[in-house]
């Protein structure tokens, strides 16, 4: 048997141990990397002064006993799992957890990246990430930033293998940032589907109903609002039916980011409809919890109605900043058939506003057609009761979205798929609308866009001049009054032609004050034409009446003359036919 000092590891060296030599046995030259670490572990400076020799000389013979216990331990351990059933080994490692789990009073859970479903992400798991990326980060020693999908920030999120602490309802948790590690020589045709990323919360077992009842769904709340504010807001149109995407995606919906900077503070409106409109859209936003008491489904439709240039499109726009919602424009005349107006429904998601611009251009809502239809096929039975054999539908029917049809996607059962979801309607001409269309319960507020007048111009004059009073305010008031011009046409007239020339707010004023006059001239001199035109239709008109007054007069003299002349040649027959009768008597009687 061989034998190895102990001076190895370091225990000669240390100034609270006096140098002297120890033997060990075989079994500690066995295992000399783990003796080396444990003889080695306690580095703790003692205080010798304080000690007696007797006291530091225990010490010196319990060390080396303590480093080869525990080498001699973890040796015969090692034998022993080479000959120790894998039935019995879990067992005792079962035995062993609940053990420890009877003894350990905090309990996890832990939440996976992925989910049941192949190439999806879990929602949960997206959810925590954001909410401990805006609420705990920045309690972490170690973060990670990223630029993530359909995300304008950079997000700056807890790193693998950190934790972090949270309270919530005098409860502390700790959350743990981790990842499996993929498979060793394993050759996957999905790179990186191997790696695992997970979060683990724990947390005292006394809180256990807390965290499962309350903390996790408020978590998963708070993480879909963090979500939302964070994403790329995305403007969305619908693709033609039939058309194909690129690699093989099946969404029928296309889009692009969402960038319009328009808002109400810039939005030329009168500021109490704007106020208005502001107050409708904060309410409609918190009151989820009273759709749902009062029974209806969670969305608000609007109607915006006026003359064009007036401001609808920049409305949508800016009520859609304002709610951070997404924008869905739906194009009905790409639209097949009506089955496929509810598919494309069903794939709008929730904090989002449906947009059909110009309804009354967009489709065939008035049904004319199919009563006409209607109509000449019941002439045709009546004239002809014999049982005929069915025929095709015509191409036309097929492939058009009828009224039931969008009335079912505004206000039916399709509708309450989803939640927090906006339908508007513009059109320049409201009195064209079929009334069931518009009616309250689905376009159930209706805001007119009108001209431009006073306060309104006073937002775009702060807007393009940065001017709030001027010496030309009251001329261009009283103008505004007097002349229909479309804020459109006065935005363009305050806007500088370009960067290097800048107009200055007199010149650009002077020139509103111009164009406003003209419109005018041209708005009277419209008037009088149609005026003009008025008088020549009523004096035609008169003039049509008169001759067929005139007309009717002499067909009516004609018709009586020939009456008349009738008259005379029926009494003439009478009297031949009468002579002719008594001249045929007289022959008889001789």
């Amino acid at each position: 048997m061989t034998t190895k000092t102990a001076t190895w590891v370091n225990l000669s060296e240390s100034p609270h141990i006096s140098s002297q030599h120890y033997t060990h046995t075989q079994a500690l030259t066995q295992v000399p990397s783990i003796a080396d670490r444990v003889v080695a572990f306690p580095t703790r400076k003692t205080d010798t002064k304080s000690r007696g020799p007797a006291m530091e000389g225990a010490m010196v013979g319990w060390w080396p006993w303590f480093g080869s216990a525990v080498a001699s331990t973890i040796f015969l351990w090692s034998m022993v799992q080479s000959h120790i059933p894998d039935t019995v080994r879990l067992n005792l490692a079962a035995l062993a957890a609940k053990l420890t789990a009877y003894f350990n009073p905090y309990l996890q859970i832990t939440i996976s990246e992925n989910s049941g479903e192949r190439w999806k992400r879990s929602e949960l798991f997206l959810a925590v990430e954001a909410y401990l990326s805006d609420v705990c980060a920045r309690r972490a020693r170690r973060l990670k930033a990223e630029l993530g999908k359909d995300s304008k920030n950079i997000q700056v999120s807890v790193d693998d293998h950190e934790g972090v602490t949270d309270d919530f309802s005098g409860a502390t948790l700790w959350w743990y940032a981790s990842k499996q590690p993929p498979k060793a020589n394993v050759i996957s045709f999905y790179p990186g589907e191997d790696e695992k990323r997970f979060y683990r919360v724990i947390f005292h077992k006394r809180h256990h109903d807390l965290v499962i009842d309350s903390y996790l769904p408020f978590i998963l709340g708070e993480g879909r609002t963090v979500t939302i504010k964070n994403r790329q807001r995305r403007l969305f149109t619908n693709k033609a039916s039939g058309s194909s995407s690129p690699y093989g995606a099946k969404s029928v919906w296309s889009h692009v980011p969402f960038e319009h900077p328009a808002t109400f503070d810039t939005l030329a409106m009168d500021p109490k409809q704007k106020e208005d409109v502001i107050d409708d859209l904060m309410a409609f936003q918190e009151s989820k919890e009273y759709y749902a008491k009062v029974g209806k489904a969670w969305k608000r439709g609007y109607l915006l109605y006026g003359p064009p240039g007036t401001g609808k499109s920049t409305m949508i726009a800016a009520m859609a900043n304002f709610l951070d919602y997404d924008i869905y424009d739906l194009e009905l005349t790409a639209i097949k058939n009506n089955t496929e107006l509810r598919k494309l429904f069903i794939e709008t998601t929730g904090k989002s506003i449906i947009v059909i611009e110009d309804i009354d251009c967009s489709a065939d809502l008035t049904g004319k057609r199919r009563k006409d239809k209607k109509a000449s096929g019941d002439k045709d039975s009546n004239d002809n009761d014999k049982p005929k054999l069915p025929v095709e539908p015509e191409k036309d029917d097929e492939t058009k979205v009828t009224l039931s049809g969008l009335l079912n996607f505004i206000d039916g059962l399709w509708s309450a798929c989803g939640g927090e979801r906006i339908i508007i309607f513009t059109t320049n001409y409201k009195e064209e609308l079929d009334p069931a269309l518009i009616r309250r319960g689905r376009m159930d507020k209706h805001i007119e866009m009108s001209y431009c007048r006073f306060e309104s111009f006073k937002i775009l004059a702060k807007n393009y001049l940065d001017v709030i009073e001027h010496k030309l305010f009251g001329e261009i008031q009283q103008l505004l009054e007097e002349t229909d011009m479309s804020p459109a046409d006065v935005a363009e007239n305050l806007m500088p032609m370009s960067k290097k020339k800048k107009r200055d707010p007199d010149v650009c004023l002077a020139g509103l004050i111009q164009a406003l006059k003209q419109a005018k001239e041209d708005a009277a001199a419209a008037k009088a034409m149609q005026e003009e035109e008025a008088k020549d239709a009523e004096a035609k008109k008169a003039k049509q009446k008169l001759e067929a007054e005139v007309n009717t007069a002499k067909e009516k003299e004609e018709a009586q003359v020939k009456k008349a002349k009738e008259k005379e040649e029926g009494k003439d027959k009478t009297s031949e036919e009468a002579n002719g009768d008594s001249m045929q008597a007289d022959k008889m009687q001789e």
